[in-house]
């Protein structure tokens, strides 16, 4: 059965953000990539993108466990 604690210490919605930041980047970069003569507007839009990719990335990352695992006894 899936548990709240199990959904903490799989991460679940974190690894889904995280993936779904992935495919907006690289659609972004793509679409970027594409036009013929970018704006200011534009490279600063997708500069944001990136920004905020980073911003997640590092909480991602630098997060701390809410659950810890329990230890297990040596027999």
């Amino acid at each position: 059965m899936i548990t709240p604690q199990r959904l903490t210490a799989w991460r679940i919605f974190p690894r889904l953000l995280i993936t779904l930041y992935g495919f907006a980047f690289y659609r972004t970069t793509e679409w970027f990539m594409a036009l013929p003569d970018p704006t200011n507007a534009q490279s600063a839009f997708v500069s944001v993108i990136v920004g905020a990719g980073a911003a997640w990335f590092g909480l991602y990352v630098g997060g701390t466990r809410q659950h810890k695992p329990e230890k297990k006894e040596d027999a």
